[in-house]
C-alpha cells in the first residue's frame, strides 16, 4: 500500500513537469512602481484680488494665497517657493495652509518701493509625491511709504534748504584747481562749459541769498574766471564740452566732439555775464573780474560759426575734424541762448538773418497744436524735454518776451503744462505718475541716459524737470517738490540735494548728481522767488540792443 502512494505522488509531479514544459503557465510579469500623478497650479490671490502674475503697489506686508489641484507636501514648500528682491537677496517667510493643504498662504515682510519675485518651481511636491507640472513665478513691486521722511517746515524753508544744499554741488565740489563744475558726482578731473556757467548763476544766487559771503563768492570767481582765460584750451574763442579741470586740455566729448561747442560756451557766458551784473562793486577786485569776463565774452567768434558766411550757427568745430560733425543749431530746442548771444556780441555778431533763417527757419519751428487742451506754441510734438524751457531761460527773461515768432512765456508755461497733463493723464499707466509725480527731461535712467518727454517716456522722473518749472507752473511745481521731499527723500535726497532721476515702476534710484540737471534747480527757484538770475542777465547793455536787433519785445528790455 505504501508503495502505491509513493508511485502516485511520482506520476503526479511528472504530470506537472510534463504540462510545465509544454509552456500553457504564463511567468507573472515583475511588478512596477506606481508613479503618483503630478498636479498644477489652480489660484493666484494677493491681497484678495486676482490680476495675473504681476502686481504694482503692494503693501509691506502682503498676503499671498496660491492654489494647486491637490495637497502639498509641506516639507518641499521652502525650497520650492522662494523670494528674491531686484539683487537676488532671498526673502524669508513662514507659510501657513488652508483647503485641506492645497493652498498654501505666505506673509512676508518686503521694503517699499522695490521689485521681487516669487520663483515656483517643479521641486513642489503634492502629499502623495507628485510633481508641479509647470514653474511659475509671479512679480511684485511694493509702493510708496507715503508717511513724511522729514519734519514739515514752510514752502520758504524748503525752497531755502533746496537751493542751499544742491548749492554745495557748485561750491563744496567744485574742481580745487579751475573751481568749475565737474560734469557729474563721479568724473573726476573732468569739468563741464556748459554746467559751469549754471554753476556761475547758482553762486550769485547763493551769494545774494547769503549762503556763502560775498568774498567767499567773489574769490571763486576769479578762481574760474583766471582758469578759463589762462589755462583753459578755447577755439576761436570758443570752449569744448568737457575740459580737464586740472589742466584745461580738451577731454573729448566723442571721437569727432574734440573742440569748440557753441552751445556749451553759451551757456557759459551765460553764467560768466551775469556775474559781471552781480558784482559790480568799485573796488579792484571786482573791477578786475568783470574786465576779465568782458575779455572771454568778446574772444567768442560767434560770426565764424557761421561756417562761411551761411546764415546759420553751427554747433560743433574740431581741430582735427573740422565741421565734420556738421550739425546746425536750429529751434526749437535749447539753443536759443546763443543766436541771442551772437547777436548781441559787439565784436563777432551775426545779423538777424541768421536768426531768422538758422534759428527759426523762417516760421517752420512753429508748433501751434494743442496737447492736452493746451496750445503749444513751437517746437515737437507734446513739446520735448523740459530742458528745452530752461537751459537758456535761466537767463532770458521770457515773461512778456515776444517777437515774431512766439510769446515766450505762453511757450514755456505751455510745454511745462503739457509735461505736467500728459504725466497725470499717464498713458502709458507707470505706476507712480501723479499731480505731485511728475517731469520728463534729459537725465540718468538706469543703466543709461536720455532724454525722456511725453514722445520718449521710459518711466523715469527726474526732479529737474518739475522743479525748475516752478516760474512757469508754480503749484503744479511746488507739490512735486514737496512730494520728492517729505515723501521720496528717504531715497532721493542726498549731500548735493535731489538725487537726478528715479523710477517708480521698475524701482530704480539714481546715486548721481549732474551739473547740468542741478544748476538749473537753484536759477530757476531763485528765479520764481526773487526773478534775480532774470533781471541780471537782461540789465546786460549788449543784450538789450542784441533782443531788440533780433526782433524781441518786452518788459525785460
Amino acid at each position: 500500500m505504501r508503495d502505491l502512494k509513493i508511485f502516485a505522488g511520482i506520476s503526479l509531479l511528472l504530470v506537472l513537469f510534463a504540462c510545465s514544459k509544454g509552456g500553457n503557465t504564463p511567468t507573472p510579469d515583475p511588478v512596477k512602481p506606481v508613479t503618483p500623478a503630478s498636479f498644477s497650479f489652480s489660484g493666484l490671490k494677493i491681497n484678495g484680488l486676482n490680476n495675473g502674475f504681476t502686481y504694482t503697489n503692494i503693501n509691506q506686508k502682503p498676503v499671498i494665497k496660491i492654489t494647486f489641484s491637490t495637497a502639498l507636501n509641506k516639507t518641499t514648500v521652502p525650497a520650492s517657493i522662494t523670494i528674491k528682491g531686484k539683487a537676488g537677496a532671498a526673502v524669508t517667510y513662514a507659510a501657513t495652509y488652508e483647503d485641506d493643504d492645497n493652498t498654501v498662504v505666505i506673509k512676508p515682510t518686503l521694503d517699499v518701493i522695490t521689485r521681487y519675485t516669487v520663483d515656483v518651481s517643479t521641486g513642489l511636491k503634492s502629499a502623495k509625491g507628485g510633481s508641479l507640472q509647470s514653474a511659475f513665478t509671479i512679480n511684485l513691486t511694493t509702493g510708496i511709504d507715503s508717511t513724511d521722511k522729514f519734519t514739515a517746515i514752510s514752502d520758504n524753508q524748503l525752497l531755502d534748504l533746496v537751493q542751499k544744499q544742491t548749492l554745495k554741488y557748485f561750491y563744496d565740489f567744485g574742481h580745487p584747481v579751475s573751481g568749475l563744475a565737474r560734469e557729474r558726482n563721479t568724473s573726476g578731473d573732468v569739468v563741464t562749459t556748459g554746467g559751469s556757467g549754471f554753476g556761475i548763476m547758482a553762486l550769485v544766487a547763493g551769494v545774494n541769498r547769503g549762503f556763502i559771503t560775498r568774498a567767499n563768492g567773489l574769490a571763486r570767481m576769479q578762481k574760474i574766471v583766471g582758469f578759463l582765460k589762462t589755462k583753459a584750451v578755447t577755439f576761436h574763442g570758443a570752449f569744448p564740452h568737457w575740459l580737464n579741470g586740472a589742466t584745461g586740455a580738451v577731454q573729448p566729448f566723442s571721437a569727432q566732439d574734440n573742440g569748440a561747442d557753441l552751445i556749451e560756451t553759451s551757456y557759459l557766458m551765460q553764467g560768466l555775464l551775469t556775474a559781471r551784473q552781480y558784482f559790480n562793486g568799485a573796488g579792484t577786485d571786482e573791477s578786475t573780474l568783470r574786465a576779465d569776463i568782458n575779455t572771454l565774452w568778446n574772444n567768442v567768434e560767434w560770426d565764424w560759426f557761421r561756417q562761411g558766411n551761411q546764415n546759420v550757427l553751427y554747433w560743433h568745430w574740431s581741430p582735427s575734424n573740422g565741421w565734420a560733425i556738421n550739425m546746425k543749431i536750429s529751434g526749437w530746442n535749447e539753443g536759443l541762448i546763443a543766436y541771442v548771444l551772437a547777436a548781441s556780441s559787439t565784436t563777432h555778431g551775426v545779423p538777424k538773418a541768421v536768426y531768422d533763417n538758422g534759428w527759426a527757419g523762417n516760421g517752420s519751428m512753429k508748433n501751434g497744436n494743442t496737447y492736452y487742451g493746451v496750445k503749444l506754441p513751437l517746437g515737437p510734438a507734446q513739446g520735448g524735454p523740459l530742458f528745452f524751457a530752461h537751459y537758456s531761460f535761466l537767463g532770458i527773461n521770457p515773461n512778456g518776451l515776444e517777437d515774431a515768432y512766439a510769446n515766450y512765456e505762453e511757450q514755456n508755461k505751455a510745454h511745462s503744462l503739457i509735461n505736467y497733463k500728459y504725466c497725470v493723464a499717464n498713458p502709458k499707466n507707470y505706476y507712480g505718475y501723479s499731480a505731485d509725480c511728475w517731469g520728463l527731461t534729459a537725465s540718468d535712467i538706469e543703466g543709461g541716459y536720455t532724454a525722456s518727454s511725453p514722445t520718449n517716456d521710459v518711466g523715469v522722473i527726474a526732479p529737474t524737470a518739475a522743479i525748475s518749472s516752478l516760474p512757469y507752473t508754480p503749484s503744479q511745481s511746488m507739490a512735486a517738490l514737496r512730494f520728492f521731499y517729505y515723501k521720496l527723500g528717504d531715497k532721493l535726497w542726498g549731500d548735493y540735494g535731489f538725487y537726478d532721476a528715479f523710477d517708480l515702476n521698475n524701482p530704480w534710484f539714481a546715486n548721481s548728481y549732474l551739473a547740468i540737471d542741478q544748476g538749473p534747480i537753484i536759477v530757476m527757484i531763485e528765479n520764481y522767488r526773487s526773478g534775480l538770475l532774470w533781471n541780471l542777465f537782461m540789465s546786460c547793455p549788449e543784450i538789450k540792443t542784441g533782443m531788440k536787433g533780433l526782433g524781441f519785445t518786452g518788459p525785460s528790455l
